[in-house]
């Protein structure tokens, strides 16, 4: 059967397979690329999945090469999805010196400034493109979908599952960015996205759409894993304003503080195994909910 995407490798992986893809984005206007890997189950039918937003300078080959994932997806029957963090080959002045401060990184938003919002648009591409795309044309079950995602990728977790409800099933995050708006990597991407007024940049801020939430999104849970030994922790993270803005609404979240560690995937690769079961609780013996229009 023809897909609209380009399968670029495959690999066997724990009984399962290991696929790397490219197409030619309608949404961004450019090739984009993702990851995706299906465990052995997905070959009796559709299985749920977690996606997997990573952080600056990352690609959709970070999560799946560094993480150490794919052992117990295969064992819990779940697929993940791990798409390109951001836009590459607009030639837009300036994108590439841009990526460590912000922008030129995607930031999960839709750009509403020039020169970046004819393709930074990485809300509408994953939320009505590629996630419809992908579950159209793989065995995976559009109705359970978790997310989760490690600093830029945490900040596009918390935000696209607090702004489209039911979009996805179970959420979790690794070091996200929890208050863009009071950070300076938030203030650099957001200006340069959204513009200066500032009204609209809350909008895309975690701790504030959880404020606003009329009663707790997530009752089964949202699991939150940040290193004590992070040196982005005190200046641009600000967990414990997400942790407010929870206790706030009484949304449980646990959000677990680790001496010792730092920002790093030997961070992420150590706390895993308990995301992967988190996501597992709430989405392999859940009925599907359909695939929800955004």
């Amino acid at each position: 059967m023809s897909t609209p995407f380009e399968l670029l490798s495959a690999h066997a992986c724990f009984g399962g397979e290991q696929r790397f893809y490219q197409h030619a984005s309608t949404t961004i206007g450019l090739p984009m690329k993702f990851a995706v890997y299906l465990p052995p189950q997905a070959q009796q039918g559709p299985v749920p999945a977690v996606v997997y937003l990573a952080g600056l300078t990352c690609t959709e080959e970070t999560f799946m090469v560094k993480a150490g994932a794919q052992r117990l997806a295969a064992e819990l029957g779940l697929a993940l999805i791990a798409p390109d963090t951001s836009p590459r080959g607009a030639n837009v002045p300036g994108e590439a010196e841009s990526w460590d401060f912000g922008v030129g990184a995607g930031f999960y938003l839709d750009a509403t400034q020039a020169p970046w919002r004819t393709h930074w648009r990485m809300e509408s591409y994953l939320l009505d493109e590629l996630l419809p795309l992908v579950t159209a044309q793989l065995p995976i079950d559009g109705g359970r979908l978790g997310i989760t995602g490690h600093s830029m990728g945490g900040h596009g977790a918390l935000t696209l599952a607090l702004r489209h409800p039911g979009r996805f099933q179970s959420l979790s995050a690794f070091a996200p960015i929890c208050a863009p708006t009071q950070c300076p990597w938030g203030d650099k991407a957001f200006t340069g996205y959204l513009g200066p007024d500032r009204s609209t940049w809350i909008e895309h801020d975690a701790t504030v759409l959880m404020q606003h939430q009329p009663v707790a999104p997530y009752p089964a849970g949202i699991l939150i894993d940040q290193g004590l030994a992070d040196k982005f922790l005190a200046e641009q993270l600000h967990p414990h304003l997400f942790e407010a803005a929870c206790t706030a609404i009484g949304q449980p979240l646990a959000l677990r503080r680790h001496a010792g560690y730092d920002h790093g995937y030997y961070f992420v690769q150590s706390f895993m195994a308990d995301h992967l079961q988190h996501h597992a609780r709430q989405l392999v013996a859940a009925p599907s909910a359909g695939a929800s229009a955004r």
